[in-house]
């Protein structure tokens, strides 16, 4: 009788592990760090803040502090700048009274120079004439002016008495008979009075 053997399927299958009773690698979780226990994490600095649940008072109390920081800010930027142009008009002014002192005083110099070519002129010295005239033009263009008031009203601002004469009937006031040396101005303002003889 023969004997008929059963194919050979393989090894038998192993029974499944229940999944109940696999171990996680990671090890188990960390007490307190469930959905539950979470700490709570602060938004980053310059987020903007969630003001959802501020009540209508905090919010109007928020722009009126918003307000009045922007307004103190810009009264502070207005006087700044206030500063900043009364500064740059003195600083301005400083400069050009500066600069008009050192012309006065480049003038009054200068005047002896006139006085010397005025004198040479009157003693005959023709060839002075052209010199003088240029000199006196470029001045004069520049601000200077002469005082040389024969015939005038004496006026103690711009003249000076030195020599005094009686008057007639036909003098009305004080009036300037000669003049002795020529006074000067500079852009209005009396430089040397003019040197005179009064009469009256």
């Amino acid at each position: 009788m023969s004997q008929h053997t059963q194919p050979d399927d393989g090894p038998a299958p192993q029974p499944e592990a229940e999944v109940g009773g696999i171990e996680d690698p990671l090890g188990p979780p960390a007490e307190g760090l469930d959905g539950a226990d979470a700490p709570e994490t602060s938004p980053p600095a310059g987020a903007p803040v969630d003001r959802s649940g501020s009540s209508v008072e905090e919010l109007i109390a928020d722009l009126e502090r918003t307000t009045s920081e922007r307004d103190d800010y810009l009264d502070s930027l207005r006087r700044n700048q206030a500063d900043f142009e009364n500064y740059r008009k003195r600083v301005a002014k400083q400069a050009g009274d500066e600069a008009v002192r050192a012309a006065e005083s480049l003038v009054e110099k200068l005047l002896t120079v006139l006085d010397a070519c005025d004198a040479a002129i009157q003693h005959g010295a023709s060839e002075v004439e052209p010199v003088f005239a240029a000199l006196l033009g470029v001045l004069e263009k520049e601000g200077l002016g002469r005082l040389a008031p024969a015939g005038e009203t004496f006026d103690p601002n711009l003249h000076e008495a030195v020599l005094h004469e009686p008057g007639d009937e036909s003098d009305d006031g004080t009036v300037v008979s000669e003049v002795l040396r020529t006074g000067y101005t500079w852009k209005g303002r009396v430089v040397r009075p003019a040197m005179v003889k009064v009469r009256g």
